[in-house]
């Protein structure tokens, strides 16, 4: 399949838009909720027990939220793929550069 370089461009726009918004979302979580807001956070616990929510994002809720990304980006990426006909069984698979590249 043959990409024109506004293609190209878009399809790269809209994945750098994507991990950019990830990588605030984790941002937030693993700083704000683990570092800035612990305080506030920890007025309350975690539903069943006894640890501080502060604490508990700190610890855990980070790398919970870390691994919920993955598979954000996994799927968001495979949609985005097939809009721009670049998915796993299209004619550009396993070209590095995306769609359009070195035409």
């Amino acid at each position: 399949m043959n990409h024109t370089d506004r293609e190209t461009g878009a399809y790269w726009r809209a994945n750098l838009r994507l991990v950019g918004l990830l990588l605030v979302v984790w941002a937030a979580v693993s700083f704000g909720a683990g570092v800035v807001f612990v305080d506030v956070l920890n007025r309350f616990t975690l539903p069943g027990t006894t640890f501080p929510l502060g604490f508990w994002f700190a610890q855990q809720g980070s790398i919970y939220v870390f691994v919920a990304l993955i598979f954000v980006y996994v799927v968001r990426m495979n949609a985005l793929d097939r809009r721009f006909g670049v998915d796993e069984g299209s004619d550009d698979a396993g070209d590095p550069q995306g769609p359009g590249a070195g035409r």
